[in-house]
């Protein structure tokens, strides 16, 4: 985990470890500091840094805390044979090294395979530790490589026993994370910035797995950004398929054109929200004038 730190009047930075950097190597006490954002993703939260370090004034570094934290990370050496793919380190920290290695491509018997995020959750979920040496992990390479297959059929909206969405479960790690409580709207809007260049990259790259991984993270930062305003994704989705449900026009140069404004409805509902002990509950509706 990285954690965005601020000391009023002095600076803003990141860190791994906030006693030992802030407190034991700075020497400032746990109340003499903020922690404005947490993250384990390294890049968006090396961006944020510079984003904040700007936005209050502070001089922003020259080395972005990502490529100074690439820089004394060695590149992982994975081992593929014919049946596996063996990761240098044991289980347990398995994780943060395929995240400091986001992008390490390495050649198998099965494939060409690319560390991303959506790689490394798969990776997480398969990874077992080698019988010959607890320092060690494995991945079986025919397994990674058919888990992105992209022209299997890919799967419904997940939907747990409980009737809890995908969108449910969003909330809830994004609650459980701080999100809601320390983030605001304006800094998932930033991060929303952030995984769409990363989905025009992926789109001109032709480089699927990518595609995937970026449109995933927008709509967790889109649920995200909702539930800061106070509203749920679903309604905002609902919403807007009720407005283009019955549209009618023409596909022009690849884009849907509609007929004309005045054929759409001049009102619709908009989810009304109230706050409720910390949580939001959802009650009602209101309408507002769409301007078209």
């Amino acid at each position: 985990m990285h954690y965005l730190y601020h000391i009023p009047g002095k600076k803003i930075g990141v860190t791994r470890n906030l006693n030992k950097r802030v407190t034991e190597q700075q020497g400032y006490a746990s109340d003499e500091y903020e922690v404005l954002l947490t993250s384990d993703d390294i890049d968006y939260i090396s961006n944020m840094e510079r984003e904040l370090q700007k936005s209050y004034g502070y001089k922003v570094d020259i080395t972005p805390y990502n490529k100074l934290i690439k820089s004394k990370s060695k590149s992982m050496n994975i081992n593929a044979t014919e049946q596996t793919s063996t990761f240098p380190v044991p289980l347990n920290k398995l994780k943060g090294r395929l995240k400091d290695n986001i992008g390490l491509t390495w050649e198998t018997p099965h494939g060409t395979f690319t560390i991303t995020h959506l790689v490394i959750d798969w990776i997480m979920s398969n990874a077992r530790t080698s019988m010959f040496n607890s320092e060690r992990c494995y991945v079986y390479n025919k397994a990674l490589s058919s888990a992105f297959n992209m022209t299997e059929t890919m799967p419904p909206l997940k939907v747990m026993s409980d009737d809890r969405t995908v969108y449910d479960l969003i909330r809830t790690w994004a609650n459980d994370k701080g999100i809601y409580t320390k983030g605001d709207s304006k800094t998932q809007y930033l991060k929303l910035q952030e995984e769409s260049g990363e989905l025009a990259e992926a789109l001109l790259k032709n480089d699927r797995p990518e595609i995937i991984d970026a449109i995933g993270d927008m709509v967790v930062v889109l649920t995200n950004l909702a539930a800061l305003e106070n509203l749920r994704i679903e309604d905002c989705v609902n919403s807007a398929y009720d407005v283009i449900k019955n549209r009618k026009g023409k596909m022009l140069n690849g884009t849907f054109v509609k007929e004309s404004p005045s054929s759409m409805p001049k009102n619709k509902p908009y989810p009304k929200t109230t706050q409720v002990s910390g949580d939001t509950t959802f009650v009602g509706s209101v309408n507002y004038t769409q301007t078209l």
